[in-house]
């Protein structure tokens, strides 16, 4: 009896442990090129929500056209106000985000994609960053998508 009273304390401790645990998310930069363009490791830590977000672009959220066509810059900004938008439905911000993968069109429009997150990301500390240069998006006049990965305390 008293063994079985015991292990259900250590279980009880175990348990008000596992809840006390705090929610932390720290980003982190090794290397010297990456500091600046984005994060190199973020670690999540402790009871969280995760939100994963589709491949967001330009489309319009009503009848799914191409807005912005030819305008790399708008479209890029679009998509990141969308994202804001869905983010916000779910109690987060883009400072929660811990993982963005972009695809464009023509990697010439790095530079013109890293002003935009520079813009998107002001006072935020840069998530991990995948570009990856693709021949063709979701729908013809795309130039731009994204996808995010963002955590929040539960």
């Amino acid at each position: 009896m008293q063994r079985a009273i015991a292990a259900a304390a250590v279980l009880l401790v175990i348990a008000s442990a596992a809840n006390a645990q705090t929610f932390e998310k720290k980003n982190f930069n090794y290397s010297k090129f990456a500091k600046g363009a984005f994060s190199e490791v973020v670690t999540v830590t402790g009871p969280a929500k995760m939100i994963y977000l589709a491949g967001i672009g330009s489309e319009d959220e009503d009848d799914g056209s191409v807005r912005h066509k030819d305008d790399f810059l708008a479209q890029c900004r679009f998509a990141w106000a969308k994202i804001g938008k869905l983010l916000k439905e779910h109690g987060a911000t883009v400072g929660d985000i811990v993982k963005a993968t972009t695809y464009v069109t023509d990697i010439r429009y790095r530079d013109e994609m890293r002003s935009c997150r520079t813009e998107v990301f002001k006072g935020h500390p840069l998530p991990p960053h995948t570009l990856l240069n693709v021949v063709q998006l979701a729908r013809p006049g795309m130039m731009f998508e994204v996808d995010v990965v963002a955590a929040v305390a539960k």
